[in-house]
């Protein structure tokens, strides 16, 4: 017999997530020595002080990874019963109650089942024939088409799987080289452009739908879908048509263009993706699909959970005539992220109902210059986001974190609670200067299209653009 053979993890990801692990490190013991002043802690109580300890342990845990993340995620749960943080096991288990875990989760089976049926051939349709009129049509349809894919396909990671297997394709049906300038380019709009994009909506992955839910719980304000997109939308798109432009301009000049043609191939990939069938119960899982987006926009959500639409599809997409979701299916979910978001949850409340975010907020607020006008403000609490985000490699850990305690500083600083909240969303969600910030990204540049000063400079670069996006949105717009 012959022994087992474990697949190591891929070199680039252990690469990156080393360079990550020795930053928090370093920051790690940096926290510790401000923890061990007694001119800083002196404003925490005792109770404060262990729930601070507490966060420090678990953003360790959470991103060097020495533990799984479902042991991790125990770990942080007993640690709030063993030290008295809180007095019986229903409030150290709170933050599994959120609607916005089963939320995503429901979002998941519905974004699979649609795959299942299909979605992926029409789309493949679609951009095939948008491909006939030349590869200059892809190279500005396709980031367009990004921009509003979210609506109908909420899922970051679903859109990449989708659509690079369809670029490969198209980039041979042109006849270019392995690592031309069109792959160049598609592999960055699949991987970073896709991350942010998917936030013009909460329903377009799960980040978003918990910053929607984090702003329902702490009392900031009711947001339905069709505000949600109203305010998201404008900024990211205008941020993101920017890059799209930028971004083109940056490949051009670093890649050698090839443009060599192969009719042959053009006329047998073509005939290979028209020739694919579409199942003819496609057409009705879209027709729900849009009834549910449709239940989302005209209802109000504190009368019909948003929650609710999605589940009842759920059993909708379960029964035999449909076939699309089956044990296997939910079985094969990321539970171990669902432990994961569901403990960070739990400890996210735990710093905001003992009091800890807030003296927190107010031991840092001395990096702020009384004296700044509010637009230096926000720019300093920008910043202060951006340098904590790149510590962590999962952004719902960093948002369910950095939450609390920046909404702290909204009465501090006399800045509105919703333009912070959603300040700290798109600085989170935009973050993709190195592949593991985020998994579209880390997908993209897993396939060794992008080159590292590639994937450095357009991944800093869009960061840096996002967070400027954020600023200006949150002292102008929200």
């Amino acid at each position: 017999m012959k022994p087992q053979v474990y697949k190591k993890e891929p070199i680039p990801y252990a690469k990156w997530k080393l360079i990550v692990n020795r930053g928090l490190l370093s920051s790690c013991l940096l926290g510790i020595v401000l923890l061990s002043q007694s001119t800083f802690l002196d404003s925490f109580s005792s109770e404060q002080q262990l729930t601070l300890g507490l966060l420090v342990f678990a953003i360790y845990l959470w991103t060097l990874g020495p533990l799984p993340s479902g042991a991790v995620s125990m770990l942080v749960l007993s640690s709030m019963l063993i030290l008295g943080l809180t007095d019986t096991v229903e409030e150290a288990v709170a933050g599994f109650l959120s609607p916005a875990l089963y939320f995503i989760f429901v979002l998941s089976l519905i974004s699979q089942a649609l795959t299942r049926v299909g979605i992926d051939k029409v789309i493949a349709r679609m951009i095939m024939k948008m491909s006939k009129g030349g590869a200059h049509i892809i190279i500005i349809g396709l980031p367009l088409f990004m921009l509003v894919l979210p609506i109908v396909l909420p899922s970051a990671v679903a859109r990449f799987k989708i659509l690079f297997p369809l670029v490969e394709r198209l980039n041979e049906y042109y006849g270019y080289s392995e690592k031309s300038l069109f792959k160049k380019y598609c592999a960055y709009i699949l991987g970073i452009f896709n991350q942010t994009a998917t936030m013009i909506i909460f329903t377009g992955g799960g980040l978003a739908v918990l910053a929607w839910q984090l702003i329902r719980d702490y009392h900031i304000a009711e947001i339905s879908w069709i505000e949600w997109l109203l305010k998201m939308a404008p900024p990211i798109w205008i941020g993101l048509i920017i890059l799209m432009v930028l971004a083109w301009q940056f490949f051009k000049k670093t890649t050698p263009v090839v443009d060599q043609k192969k009719t042959a191939t053009q006329k047998k990939e073509s005939q290979s993706i028209q020739s694919e069938s579409i199942p003819a119960k496609l057409w009705v899982v879209i027709g729900t699909f849009i009834c549910m987006i449709f239940v989302w926009i005209f209802t109000n959500p504190q009368h019909v959970p948003l929650v609710l639409p999605p589940m009842l599809l759920v059993v909708i997409y379960s029964l035999p005539s449909f076939g699309l979701i089956d044990n296997q299916l939910i079985r094969n979910y990321d539970w171990e992220n669902f432990l994961l978001l569901g403990s960070s949850f739990s400890l996210a409340l735990l710093i905001d109902n003992n009091g800890t975010a807030e003296v927190l907020a107010g031991q840092l607020i001395m990096f702020i210059p009384t004296e700044a006008g509010e637009a230096i403000k926000v720019v300093i609490i920008a910043l202060l986001v951006y340098i904590i985000r790149f510590l962590f490699t999962v952004p719902s850990s960093a948002l369910v974190v950095i939450f609390p305690i920046i909404i702290s500083y909204a009465e501090l600083i006399g800045v509105q609670s919703i333009a912070l909240a959603l300040l700290v969303l798109l600085i989170i969600g935009g973050m993709t200067v190195i592949p593991i910030h985020s998994p579209t990204t880390f997908y993209a540049f897993e396939t060794g299209v992008l080159s590292k000063k590639e994937q450095y400079v357009m991944g800093t670069f869009s960061s840096f653009l996002m967070m400027i996006v954020a600023v200006i949105a949150a002292l102008y717009y929200w």
